[in-house]
């Protein structure tokens, strides 16, 4: 175990979610303290970061770094260009997304827990390019690509919590309440995220289930 690690932009496999691509630094370096992610336009006027604004349970303030190119935040309505080594530094509950203004810019995003909370690693960069599988109804083949993370991946709760959701959307109530459970252990947040959502439709009446989202 050397204590270190190295690593280029073009050696971090890029992913998607279908949406925008995105580098899973933070897991590519087996980070656990802290979340990193790189993203990269591929032509002027792509969305660089999602549309989203942190204000679920656990989030904290999110520092961005224009490393190429220049881009154009909008926060909570206001539009703010950014060029190359620019600082973005934005608190919870604030509405946030990035357009590049040129083709390649590159952002590098970097988040982790609130005050006086340890980071815990929900794994959402190795779920998101699976999420147009939900959108295509394919859950079994999502349940394929789940089961092999969890064989070759860190333990991750979003990994076992999207498990769980298509389980429930293929029938299978029991694995998908034994694995909601293990996501709720390793992240309690997961418990409020559950109990809003829809995938969780046919499972929703189990008493197990209010078990598990109680807390």
């Amino acid at each position: 175990m050397s204590g270190y690690a190295i690593a280029r932009m073009e050696d971090i496999e890029e992913l998607t979610d279908g949406r925008c691509a995105y580098r899973p630094v933070r897991h590519h370096l087996g980070i656990t303290t802290f979340g990193a992610t790189s993203w990269t336009a591929r032509s002027a006027g792509d969305r660089i970061i999602n549309e989203h604004d942190e204000d679920e349970p656990g989030s904290a303030d999110e520092l961005y770094l224009v490393v190429s190119g220049v881009a154009r935040f909008e926060l909570d309505g206001e539009s703010v260009t950014a060029d190359a080594g620019t600082f973005v530094k934005v608190e919870p509950g604030v509405s946030r997304t990035a357009f590049a203004e040129q083709a390649g810019t590159t952002i590098f995003a970097v988040g982790g827990a609130p005050r006086g909370e340890v980071y815990e690693a929900e794994g959402w960069e190795v779920i998101a390019p699976l999420v147009p599988l939900f959108e295509a109804d394919k859950a079994d083949e999502a349940i394929a690509r789940l089961e092999a993370l969890l064989e070759t991946g860190p333990r991750y709760a979003a990994v076992y919590y999207c498990l769980a959701c298509a389980e429930s959307l293929t029938g299978q109530s029991a694995d998908a309440l034994d694995h909601l459970r293990t996501a709720v252990e390793i992240n309690p947040n997961f418990a409020e995220f559950a109990r809003d959502d829809d995938d969780f439709a046919a499972i929703r009446d189990a008493p197990e289930f209010a078990a598990i989202t109680s807390g």
